[in-house]
């Protein structure tokens, strides 16, 4: 069970209790969805602690947990209190990268238990999440499989006059129309000059005859996301932009090829940099090769520069390099991979040649 590794986790870091405030993890250990609540951890007892909004939900999602709601005259701060007492907590873990200062601060105040005595985990929690079991994996197919579905029907709705906009509501209608429940992110559909900006937001601008069109987008199945990015022309390409495509291209592949267990993030991340740099556009990518997806969009560990984690089978990781040039345009290629015991395996079937729309 996912709670006993979190109980684990305390002993070895010699703790009572841990308050968990990340939606994400809350939802990973005891499988309650709603917002705006917490997860109370100890050796007695397992607690989930929300509003009225949410105590029906929680009851039927956090099989096996209590559940305690808070009211005018009891908060948060009255029943965690309540709670430390009871199990005669000395020292409370919680996540001090999810939690705001302010609220921290609150809690301690009315907790009974010194500021010192409240450890904080970092990323420890989120740790748990790195591998991910099957069930999670086929969550997250059946998310990117959506994705894939999703380009498809977008290539028959592309053609000049329409603008980003309604490009990227068309890719939100046809995913929530067809298993999505949620998007994974805002959708990015970056046109022209606009490509050459990664996390460009989809404006009025009309698409053109000659015009990069960069769309990246995904959604959530029973809350596991998904992450794919595809770049097409709108008319004929010219010379510089079947160069660009074509060095990106070469450089996801053999990223995608030289991706396995036992490499860094760094040394995943230097495939496809080296190959963009020797072509001459290394300034041109600016950020990292990929990174991890899960419950969130953004896991670690990364497939960058800086991430010297060292990838493990079951890590699902994106893979996305590009070139963006200013005042001219950029393309990127994402897909969504399963590390495997000798590589990887690629979630995202959506084709990656150069499509010219006509």
């Amino acid at each position: 069970m996912r709670h006993e590794r979190v109980r684990e986790l305390l002993k070895k870091k010699g703790m009572d209790a841990v308050l968990v405030s990340s939606p994400a993890n809350i939802r990973y250990i005891s499988g309650f969805t709603g917002n705006e609540s917490y997860l109370y951890l100890s050796e007695a007892r397992k607690v989930i602690l929300t509003d009225s909004r949410y105590t029906l939900q929680a009851k039927e999602e956090g099989e096996g947990f209590q559940v305690l709601t808070i009211s005018q005259e009891r908060g948060y701060s009255m029943l965690l209190s309540e709670l430390l007492r009871e199990d005669r907590v000395a020292c409370l873990g919680f996540e001090d990268e999810a939690m705001l200062y302010g609220t921290v601060k609150k809690l301690q105040d009315k907790a009974g238990i010194p500021e010192e005595n409240w450890i904080g985990l970092g990323g420890e929690l989120s740790a748990l999440r790195v591998i991910k079991e099957e069930e999670e994996i086929d969550c997250l197919a059946q998310a990117e499989r959506i994705g894939d579905e999703a380009f498809t029907y977008i290539l028959d709705r592309i053609r000049p006059g329409r603008t980003e906009l309604e490009v990227a509501a068309d890719l939100d209608y046809f995913m929530r129309t067809h298993g999505a429940e949620d998007n994974s992110f805002d959708t990015i559909v970056a046109s022209g000059y606009h490509s050459a900006m990664p996390h460009a937001v989809p404006t009025s601008k009309p698409l053109e005859w000659g015009d990069f069109i960069t769309m990246d987008f995904g959604c959530k199945y029973h809350g596991y996301c998904s992450d794919m990015t595809r770049t097409v022309v709108l008319g004929k390409a010219d010379e510089r932009q079947k160069e660009i495509y074509g060095i990106v291209l070469e450089a996801q592949e053999a990223a995608l090829k030289g991706l396995c267990p036992g490499m860094t993030g760094i040394q995943a991340d230097r495939i496809a940099r080296k190959m963009i740099g020797q072509a001459g556009y290394g300034e041109y990518f600016g950020h990292g090769l990929g990174h991890s997806v899960g419950l969130e969009i953004h896991e670690k560990p990364a497939l960058s520069p800086k991430d010297e984690t060292i990838l493990k089978a079951g890590m699902i990781e994106t893979v996305e390099p590009g070139i963006y040039v200013p005042d001219f345009g950029g393309v990127r290629i994402e897909d969504m991979v399963l590390l495997t015991k000798t590589g990887c395996r690629n979630l995202t079937a959506s084709p990656k040649e150069l499509i010219e729309i006509r």
